[in-house]
């Protein structure tokens, strides 16, 4: 007997999916670029994950909707900012439309001028190696050519709508 080669239908909403995926905890991150124009973008993200050692891969995804897709797309780079706990705030900022999300943000430029935010746990500045279209998102690979990290910076995790930070077991 041949595998379906097809997913059935969903047995659940958007809503419950929704749920059922704020069950996994996540960090935080600000994933930045410049703009052909030599404007910075970013945005709160958290579909970020690593991919690869050989060569050192990260992803993360952006929905289709998104006013920054083609900025992103178009870019040659791009930096993933893992914030620490310290920037509930800037996390809160750059995931709302519209609004200047830079005022006030210090950053320097990374690869390609990919802004680094000042004080972030860790940030992979990242060639724009390829892009996915899956469902409702794109899926961007990055080949990280730098990372930095803060250590002993405690984490900005989000979970079931909630940001934490970690508590030693």
């Amino acid at each position: 007997m041949s595998p379906p080669r097809k997913a059935r239908p969903p047995t659940f909403s958007s809503s419950e999916f929704r749920s059922a995926l704020g069950m996994f905890a996540t960090g935080v991150t600000i994933v930045t670029s410049m703009t052909a124009e030599g404007k910075p973008i970013g945005l709160t993200a958290n579909s970020f994950n690593s991919v690869s050692l050989e060569p050192p891969l990260v992803l993360w995804s952006l929905s289709r909707a998104a006013a920054s897709l083609a900025a992103f797309s178009a870019g040659s780079h791009y930096a993933i900012n893992i914030l620490a706990a310290d920037q509930k705030l800037l996390a809160e900022r750059f995931a709302v439309r519209g609004g200047e999300r830079w005022n006030g943000v210090e950053f320097t430029r990374g690869c390609g001028d990919a802004p680094l935010i000042a004080g972030a746990a860790a940030t992979f500045e990242c060639f724009n190696r390829s892009r996915y279209e899956e469902g409702d998102h794109v899926i961007f690979v990055g080949e990280v050519e730098r990372c930095t990290w803060r250590p002993g910076a405690a984490p900005l995790l989000f979970h079931g709508g909630r940001f934490y930070t970690e508590l030693p077991i």
